[in-house]
């Protein structure tokens, strides 16, 4: 049964970060349409079943059937309050990012827009500064070739999620990062998260809510700030990870032993443990490539 705040979401793409936020926000007590074109994913998601390996996804995706749909199409777009576009932005060979997967989904959301109330999209997918204009700008451009309007809003709103726990990080999140130029979009966003900022849904037995967990920040800015919030937090992380591994090279020349260094700065809470593992053993988006002592964060 739907609570009074209960909206309508739909989620573009299938991948990571676009299947874990579906299907929370679904357990959180919203009606979630998850879209992707690979008909072969949306087939086994229509079984229960999903396209990757995440603990805890699948009991979820039992739990929450009924307020979860699955689509080939975009069509669904049209009742949504809140779009979220969270597609795969690979890198090229060049090290940039490819925005064709973002560009598409939004040329395809903008053929589908309601004309009768306000939309949110959002980009969730990790995208470079200033691509919540471009998919402002692409939206626009689609509804003037089609002689139509829409009223719509574009919001930043990243993820901060790591394989292996990213059910636990989207339940139980340090904190929720919203960027838009309009009031009524960082309000609609607000709605959406609200389950969570108020830790008000019932916590799933696969994942129980933390012990003494507090209640996440909200972090609400402008569109390029948010954006620039993902690039910076990843920076950072990676930063802490190249520093490490910087100081176990130096420790194997002297002696030292590094896990005992990275615990001993790492208890100093101005430093803090995590992301102080020396070695490559690091998967998901955090990729250590030994490529001239540099740390990459994808």
């Amino acid at each position: 049964m739907r609570s009074e705040k209960a909206i309508n979401i739909c989620v573009v793409g299938t991948g990571y970060v676009g299947l874990t936020t579906g299907v929370c926000l679904a357990a959180t007590g919203h009606h979630v349409t998850c879209i992707d074109t690979d008909e072969r994913k949306i087939a086994m998601l229509r079984q229960g079943k999903t396209p990757i390996y995440e603990p805890g996804i699948e009991d979820l995706l039992k739990t929450s059937a009924a307020r979860i749909e699955f689509s080939t199409t975009h069509t669904a777009c049209r009742d949504a309050d809140v779009i979220i576009l969270a597609v795969g932005t690979p890198s090229t060979i060049t090290g940039e990012a490819d925005l064709s997967y973002v560009e598409a989904a939004a040329t395809d959301v903008a053929k589908n827009l309601s004309d009768t109330k306000l939309q949110v999209i959002v980009n969730k997918s990790t995208v470079p500064i200033g691509t919540g204009q471009r998919v402002k700008m692409i939206i626009n451009r689609v509804l003037t070739a089609m002689g139509e309007e829409a009223h719509f809003a574009v919001a930043s709103n990243p993820e901060f999620l790591r394989e292996g726990v990213a059910v636990h990080d989207t339940l139980y999140p340090d904190r929720i990062v919203i960027g838009a130029e309009s009031v009524e979009a960082i309000n609609s966003l607000r709605m959406m998260y609200a389950p969570l900022l108020e830790q008000t849904f019932t916590a799933p037995q696969c994942c129980p809510r933390p012990e003494g967990f507090s209640l996440p920040a909200l972090v609400t800015t402008d569109l390029t700030s948010a954006e620039m919030i993902k690039y910076a937090a990843n920076a950072f992380l990676a930063t802490k990870i190249s520093f490490i591994n910087e100081i176990g090279g130096l420790c194997e020349k002297v002696g030292a032993d590094v896990t005992e260094v990275a615990r001993g700065i790492g208890l100093d809470k101005r430093i803090g443990s995590r992301f102080l593992q020396a070695g490559v053993g690091w998967g998901g988006e955090l990729l250590w490539q030994r490529h001239a002592g540099t740390c990459c964060y994808w």
